[in-house]
């Protein structure tokens, strides 16, 4: 009992506040108005998560994935970015805590301004959108490249068989 809550106080991460909810219950870790920048490591038995009023404008894709046992998450009151690296708060939001998602609004960048990070859609997703484009290129040129040289290798080997079967005839014809 005590070693468990030793650990429990360990995980705890340093800018936030963390009360035991009972043992085997979890944690209730309150980072709220602490002016960070990026959400600090969080331990896996956080069931109540407050993150409102800091400077938080994405989370890294996997950041949250291990918080299984979560049930309440305040996250609003934040400069979002919503680029193409909000989808993963967005999509993990979506599955997790849907209420939570309602309350968020964009900062950035200027077209999505306050705007419902749940009303966004990928074209709205600025970069997203450029990403596919260039990936399609990508994979383009190097098809073509590898349809090129498959066709190159069938020519020289047509072209060698013919070669060969020209040099037995004249072997035949010699003897």
């Amino acid at each position: 009992s005590l070693l468990f809550r030793m650990t429990q106080t360990e995980a705890c991460p340093p800018a936030c506040n963390c009360k035991s909810l009972g043992e085997m219950k979890g944690l209730h870790i309150d980072c709220s108005s602490r002016k960070l920048t990026e959400v600090p490591e969080l331990p896996v038995n956080t069931k109540r998560l407050y993150l409102q009023n800091n400077s938080l404008t994405s989370v890294p894709p996997g950041a949250l994935d291990s918080l299984h046992s979560l049930e309440e998450l305040k996250i609003f009151d934040n400069p979002w970015n919503c680029d193409c690296h909000i989808l993963y708060l967005k999509l993990w939001l979506e599955d997790i805590s849907a209420p939570s998602l309602t309350n968020i609004r964009c900062a950035t960048p200027g077209p999505v301004r306050m705007k419902p990070l749940r009303q966004l859609t990928g074209n709205e997703l600025g970069i997203c959108k450029r990403l596919l484009p260039i990936k399609c290129l990508e994979f383009f040129w190097r098809d073509l490249i590898l349809i090129a040289g498959a066709i190159i290798t069938l020519v020289l080997v047509a072209c060698a068989l013919k070669f060969s079967k020209k040099l037995v005839c004249q072997i035949n014809l010699s003897q």
